[in-house]
């Protein structure tokens, strides 16, 4: 497809789209709401008879990322695609593939929760993602599309990123994003790459003694205290270096606001509704939207603060991505939130009456 193609499609389907494009080597997934499309256009699209990628669907979450962490071990570009308690399954996967430093994607479609929760959008998988949700100090990048575009665009950069830092990234997507309809510019087709390819790119991979090359081992477990802290120091210095390059935001009439918001995903949408609404009435609001939600965005964010009265965080939580925003300011401003949850989604005017109702009494 070429780049002067626009196609009307759900966010979902845009990027498995994408993922074909990419040449991607292999998709290991489950069904789950709302999310399931990513699987369904996958099997609809049938690349294994264009690209040969592998697309199956595995009897569980917790065997599909251990698929993908055998897939990641071998230098492939693989991932897979899940809904928040399919994505708690997933934990002990990705923290293994942190210790192995191998790069994978993984995609969370969020819906409410707890448990079992709805099928409705939400955001509050935010300290699971940016926290480390399995054990050991790691972190994964992750990647906070609020549109279609960006749902196929993260695609790419989300891979590129992982296969730079030998580290897992992640596409963090509220079920809203997932399912909405947009109109979206696909890239064009990649070939896969070769295993010569992938030998030289990813030295480290498991591909085979070919020149009769030392073994490789690629393995979370390490019985020596003193070579597993090592490990993670080396790992920390990893973080270290993604939070200094590769920290993102887009930042909407922040140059002259008052008051700021910040909101990621769909939420980020609505609020730019809202900063509108607000300056019709002469309340100079501006809008920050954190892209990288780890790395948080902390520079931008101080950036935009500078000179503000105060800051509202609307989210689909009680309250979770507030927490990056007062530490990113050492607690040196007011900041409020607004949430909803159990898959309810508040419109501009609640927000508008939020920040209202908090900072200009």
């Amino acid at each position: 497809m070429s780049n002067d193609k626009v196609t009307l499609m759900k966010g979902n389907d845009a990027l498995a789209m994408s993922a074909i494009r990419y040449g991607a080597d292999g998709y290991f997934g489950y069904p789950i709401t709302p999310q399931s499309e990513v699987l369904e256009c996958l099997e609809h699209e049938m690349p294994w008879e264009t690209t040969g990628m592998v697309v199956l669907q595995a009897e569980s979450e917790v065997a599909a990322v251990n698929m993908v962490l055998a897939g990641a071990s071998c230098g492939k570009a693989v991932f897979t695609s899940t809904s928040s308690p399919g994505f708690s399954l997933m934990q002990e996967g990705m923290s293994y593939m942190a210790a192995c430093e191998v790069p994978a994607l993984m995609i969370n479609v969020m819906r409410g929760g707890p448990g079992l929760g709805t099928i409705h959008p939400s955001q509050a998988d935010y300290f699971q993602a940016c926290k480390g949700g399995g054990h050991g100090d790691y972190h994964a990048i992750v990647l906070a599309p609020s549109s279609v575009q960006e749902m196929a665009d993260f695609v790419w950069l989300g891979w590129d990123l992982a296969f730079k830092y030998r580290c897992v990234s992640m596409i963090l997507a509220d079920g809203l994003v997932g399912q909405m309809m947009e109109k979206v510019v696909l890239p064009d087709q990649r070939p896969r790459r070769t295993d010569e390819e992938i030998r030289r790119q990813c030295p480290w991979a498991v591909t085979g003694r070919y020149g009769m090359r030392p073994r490789q081992v690629v393995t979370s477990l390490e019985l020596d205290d003193d070579k597993m802290e090592a490990n993670n120091e080396r790992f920390q210095a990893t973080y270290r270096l993604i939070e200094q390059n590769e920290q993102r935001a887009e930042m909407v009439q922040t140059d002259d606001c008052e008051y700021l918001i910040v909101a990621f995903g769909c939420m980020a949408r609505i609020g730019m509704k809202t900063m509108e609404l607000a300056r019709e009435q002469g309340i100079k609001v501006g809008l920050l939207r954190p892209i990288t939600l780890w790395p948080f965005p902390a520079q931008a964010l101080r950036q935009a603060a500078q000179g503000v009265k105060g800051i509202l965080v609307p989210e689909l939580s009680a309250g979770q991505m507030i927490e990056d925003v007062r530490l990113a300011l050492d607690c040196s401003l007011p900041v409020a939130h607004y949430g909803r949850m159990g898959g309810n989604v508040p419109t501009p005017d609640e927000i508008l009456q939020a920040l209202k109702d908090n900072f200009i009494k």
